[in-house]
C-alpha cells in the first residue's frame, strides 16, 4: 500500500496523543490472535510477515522521529535499522523484501518489547510539546501504521490460504449468505466539465493526493453499486477467462502464465464456489462484491459487459457527494457485504473493496516530492501501477477519504480489490 507524507498537521497535541495511542493499540490487538510462527512466515515476496509489520511501523517512529528529535533517546537495538527499514535508500541497507520471512528472530515477544520502548519515548515527546514539524511526522507515522494494519490483515489472509488446514484468523462461524436476488444495476449520470480533484490542503493527506487541480471530464455514467460474485460467476461461465479478445495483451499473458480461471482464493466444492476469508474457508456470498481480482481481470470483465472502468477523476467527482460510511475494518466483519437495499444513490463507494480505476498512478500537475527521507514514499513509485479508490473491509474507517489514492501493479490480487463499472454518456 502507498505511504506518503503530510501536507499539514491536522490534529491538536492532545488529540494527537490519543490518536497515537489508539493506532498503536489497534495494531497490538490485530497481532493478538497470532502465534510467533504465524507472525514470522512470509507467504510470497509481495507480502510481509505480521511480525515485520509490527516492527517496521515502530521503526518508523524511532528512525524518523525519536532519533533525530528526542534528546537522549536510546535506540532499542542497532540491528533493527537493517531488519525493519523498508525501502529508504537514504537511511541505509536493509533486509531484502523477499527474505523478510527468514527472520525467525527476534521473536514476536521481543517485537512487543520494542513497541513498548518506542511508545514510552513517543509519549514523553508528545507531552513535551513538540513543534509542528515533529507533530506532522508523528501524525504521518500514525497514518502509515494504519496502512500497515490493512496490509497485516491481507498478508495474514494470503498466508493462511496457503495452509492446508485453512486456519481462521477470526471466529470461523459462517456469516449468513444472502439468498435474495441482487439489486438491479443502475447508472448515475454526471455531466462532467471542468472540475477540480485532489486534496485541498485542509487536514491530513498524503502528498500524492495533491495538489488540487483542474481538468476536463467528459460526461459519463457510473454504476450505483459494485460488481457482485454472482455477476462474476456469469463471467466465468461465459468463458471470460478463455477469451483472449476480452483481455489486454499483458493481462492475457498473465492469465496463461498463472493459469487463472477465477478470482484469487476461489475454489469449487461439490459444484459450489468457496473462498478463503479471514474467518477461514466460507461459501461464496453471491450478492457480495467480488474481491481479490486484478486490474487485468477487472478490465476484462468491464469489456465483457460492454462497459469500462472509471477514471480516478470520475470516481472522485462522483464520490464528492456521497457520505463517507461503509463496511470498514472497524465493523469486525473483515469481509465484503451485500449492498443495502435501503441505500439510495451511489452505494458502496467507501469500504467493502478497493475499486480499480483505469488511471495510472502518476503525479498530479505541480506535484513535488517532499524533501528528505519521507520524500521516498511516493514519487519513485509513480510508474507501472494503477490507482484504486474507496477503501475496503480491512481499511480503518478514519483512514479513508474521497481523495485517497491507493495503488498497486495491475497483476495484484491479494488485496481486497474489486470494481465498479462506468460508461460514456
Amino acid at each position: 500500500m502507498s505511504t506518503t507524507p503530510l501536507t499539514r498537521s491536522s490534529v491538536a497535541p492532545a488529540g494527537l496523543e490519543r490518536f497515537y495511542e489508539n493506532v498503536r493499540l489497534t495494531s497490538r490487538n490485530l497481532g493478538a490472535p497470532l502465534s510467533d510462527a504465524d507472525a514470522t512466515v512470509q507467504s510470497m515476496p509481495d507480502a510481509s510477515p505480521a511480525k515485520w509489520h509490527l516492527a517496521h511501523t515502530t521503526w518508523f517512529f524511532e528512525a524518523m522521529v525519536l532519533t533525530p528529535y528526542l534528546r537522549g533517546y536510546r535506540v532499542f537495538d542497532e540491528k533493527f535499522n537493517f531488519l525493519f527499514n523498508s525501502y529508504y535508500e537514504t537511511i541505509g541497507e536493509r533486509q531484502p523484501r523477499p527474505k523478510r520471512g527468514m527472520m525467525t528472530r527476534p521473536a514476536l515477544e521481543a517485537i512487543y518489547d520494542y513497541r513498548d520502548h518506542v511508545d514510552t519515548a513517543i509519549g514523553r515527546l508528545l507531552r513535551s510539546g513538540p513543534d509542528e514539524a515533529v507533530s506532522k511526522l508523528i501524525e504521518l507515522g500514525c497514518h502509515h501504521e494504519q496502512q500497515h494494519q490493512e496490509l497485516l490483515l491481507t498478508d495474514i489472509l494470503h498466508l493462511f490460504a496457503q495452509n492446508p488446514l485453512r486456519p481462521a484468523y477470526k471466529d470461523p462461524s459462517p456469516i449468513a449468505v444472502e439468498t435474495g436476488g441482487s439489486l438491479p444495476l443502475q447508472y448515475r449520470e454526471f455531466q462532467g466539465g471542468i472540475v477540480e480533484i485532489g486534496h485541498d490542503g485542509a487536514g491530513f493527506a498524503f502528498d500524492s493526493e495533491g495538489p488540487r487541480h483542474r481538468l476536463v471530464v467528459e460526461p459519463f455514467r457510473l454504476a450505483d453499486r459494485l460488481v457482485t460474485n454472482a455477476e462474476w460467476i456469469e463471467f466465468i461461465t461465459a468463458g471470460g477467462y478463455r477469451d483472449p479478445l476480452l483481455w489486454l495483451s499483458e493481462g492475457w499473458a498473465t492469465v496463461l502464465a498463472n493459469g487463472w480461471t477465477k478470482p484469487l482464493y476461489w475454489e469449487e466444492r461439490d459444484g459450489e464456489y468457496w473462498t478463503m476469508t479471514l474467518r477461514g474457508a466460507q461459501p461464496i456470498d453471491p450478492q457480495s462484491p467480488v474481491a481479490h481480482v486484478s486490474y487485468y481481470e477487472a478490465d476484462a470483465f468491464a469489456t465483457w459487459c460492454g462497459r469500462r472502468l472509471p477514471t480516478e477523476a470520475e470516481w472522485e467527482l462522483a464520490a464528492g457527494g456521497v457520505q463517507q460510511s461503509g463496511n470498514f475494518a472497524d465493523s469486525g466483519r473483515l469481509r465484503p457485504k451485500p449492498v443495502s437495499p435501503s441505500a439510495g444513490g451511489l452505494r458502496q463507494m467507501f469500504g467493502d473493496v478497493w475499486e480499480w480505476t483505469r488511471s495510472p498512478f502518476s503525479p498530479y500537475p505541480r506535484f513535488r516530492a517532499t524533501e528528505g527521507a519521507v520524500g521516498e514514499y511516493n514519487g519513485k513509485f509513480m510508474s507501472g501501477q494503477y490507482v484504486l479508490r474507496g477503501g475496503s473491509c480491512v481499511t480503518p474507517a478514519d483512514h479513508i477519504r474521497a481523495t485517497y489514492r491507493n495503488f498497486f501493479p495491475p497483476q495484484t490480487r491479494w488485496q481486497f480489490s474489486g470494481l465498479r463499472l462506468a460508461e460514456d454518456a
